[in-house]
């Protein structure tokens, strides 16, 4: 993602060196003497990022046979509760999801996150800036092996026939979109309020696209939400939720889980769009039956707002990576090495779960709409990082918490930016 608290370039990233596979075939990884075994917590708890996972892990151990795994998939939204529980305990995993920046941070103070910089030093500078968002003070802490950008994802064929001839690029737009999607008798946009975030991708665009790229960049750093384009983008959010582009009892539908999730809805044709990140054709794929679904797919970045001081090119992101924790041996450090390589960034990239962070493994992505995605995060000229994870895990939950509560109607625009204000100075 981006250096403590602030965002990332997909653009620079992308265009610096692949890094390096990890090297060898030998009985242990270097400096690691004798057999051990690897905790392993991911989020890839569904097709296809589950089974790719276990081969990658098995592989490894293939070429180092002194190291084993332990692989515990985990369902995303439990890391938020899992993680710091597990860093409380004597008992930590050795590796586990981590998404950086502000999160990262909170997560350091209980001791149990390993300092990797001498560790990765000989070849973690061949990520670029990709590698920033894992840092605090100057140090490693973890490790991206995917970038993301967030859009609306949309069915051609249920545009096609709602009579919109292209995507929209403009709020106006996108009303009009709406309006024709009912009259098509099409849910417009599916969105899983159950799990929150994504009503969070909704108020941090419409703040991408009322604020400038320095009042974004400011308030990443110091959680002061004072210009008055925060307050405004939860007025924009209450004039588009207003429309009422949303399935009837939104706020009960998870984002990813089974087919009746918003992204379910999308894969099975029963919703035209969902505000979403790039993984998400890789989601709906275990969700539908539907073999041709990727040719029906397109996707288009946030429209722009009229009036606002955003660049419109400006995205709103993030990444995904992986850190150790202390009790973690040497052999930790090797495996985000091997992660980050162009063979298994090239497999990551072919199954559509994100964008490579290893330039090497640009041509492997094969979907025509996550390449749209890619271009346009290569363009962007600034990648916003999630709100929630630029800011402290105690900010960003109550970022997200009021967000939620305001989608459902409760609170103002200026309680959302209450909410930053007292969790970033404890209510005073």
């Amino acid at each position: 993602m981006r250096s403590i608290r602030t965002a990332f370039s997909i653009m620079s990233a992308v265009a610096l060196v692949a890094a390096c596979s990890s090297s060898g075939g030998g009985d242990a990884a270097p400096s690691q003497t004798g057999p051990v075994t690897l905790t392993w917590w991911h989020n890839g708890s569904s097709e296809p990022l589950k089974s790719l996972w276990q081969q990658v892990a098995d592989d490894y151990h293939a070429a180092h046979p002194n190291v084993s795994f332990q692989v515990e998939p985990i369902q995303n939204e439990q890391f938020q509760t899992k993680v710091p529980l597990a860093l409380q305990s004597d008992n930590p995993p050795d590796l586990y999801q981590q998404w950086g920046g502000g999160q990262l941070a909170s997560q350091i103070t209980s001791g149990k996150v390993k300092d990797i910089t001498a560790d990765t030093s000989g070849w973690i500078g061949q990520l670029g800036k990709a590698k920033d968002g894992w840092q605090i003070d100057g140090k490693q802490y973890g490790v991206p092996y995917v970038l993301h950008a967030v859009g609306f994802w949309y069915r051609k064929d249920i545009f096609t026939n709602a009579g919109i001839t292209a995507p929209p690029s403009t709020m106006a737009e996108l009303a009009d979109a709406v309006t024709k999607l009912k009259a098509a008798k099409v849910t417009p946009i599916a969105i899983g309020g159950k799990d929150k975030w994504p009503d969070a991708f909704y108020w941090a665009y419409f703040a991408v696209r009322g604020c400038s790229t320095d009042t974004l960049k400011s308030a990443s750093k110091t959680m002061k939400l004072d210009d008055g384009c925060w307050t405004k983008a939860g007025e924009d959010v209450k004039a588009f939720l207003g429309t009422n582009p949303f399935q009837d009892a939104f706020l009960g539908t998870p984002a990813q889980q089974g087919a009746g999730s918003s992204a379910g809805m999308l894969a099975n044709g029963q919703a035209a769009m969902e505000l979403q990140g790039d993984w998400e054709p890789s989601t709906m794929a275990a969700l539908t039956s539907d073999k041709d679904l990727s040719s029906k797919l397109g996707w288009f970045p946030f429209p722009a707002v009229s009036g606002g001081k955003g660049d419109p090119a400006v995205l709103l992101g993030g990444g995904d990576g992986f850190s150790c924790t202390t009790k973690a041996p040497p052999a930790c450090a090797d495996f985000l090495k091997y992660i980050t390589g162009a063979d298994v960034q090239k497999k990551l990239a072919a199954a559509g779960v994100g964008l490579p962070v290893n330039p090497d493994a640009a041509a492997a992505v094969t979907d025509s709409a996550t390449k749209s995605t890619l271009e346009k995060a290569q363009k962007a000229p600034y990648i916003q990082t999630y709100f929630d994870i630029a800011f402290p895990t105690a900010v960003g939950q109550a970022l997200n918490d009021a967000i939620a509560n305001f989608f459902a109607g409760k609170g103002t625009p200026q309680s959302i930016v209450q909410a930053v204000t007292d969790a970033s100075t404890g209510g005073r």
